[in-house]
């Protein structure tokens, strides 16, 4: 399964980056291609290619706040979660996502 997705949280700071670290293990342990682009203190970083995003099955908003740029994912499957989930609980996330593609 190819997974693109967002991570931010209020501050921009910790929870953003360890999310999408946590996130990208998770999804590679599962044996799926991710990239996750962040919003937060520094700006877009690692930013999604249009290419990605329609190649993507799965799009993942791990945010606790608005994301910019979310009109890119219209006609994709997104999950919306809070950083806390991602950081506590990736694999279990990534499980979730699988199901999500499989209609499950």
């Amino acid at each position: 399964m190819k997974i693109v997705g967002i991570a931010a949280c209020t501050a921009g700071i910790a929870h953003t980056y360890i999310a999408k670290e946590k996130l990208t293990q998770a999804g590679i342990e599962h044996g799926h291609t991710i990239h996750i682009e962040t919003q937060g203190l520094a700006g877009q970083q690692d930013k999604l290619t249009p290419e990605e995003i329609a190649e993507a099955d799965i799009v993942i908003i791990a945010a606790d706040i608005k994301i910019n740029g979310r009109n890119r994912f219209e006609g994709k499957k997104v999950v919306e979660v809070p950083t806390s989930l991602v950081v506590k609980s990736p694999n279990k996330l990534v499980e979730k996502l699988e199901e999500v593609h499989q209609g499950v």
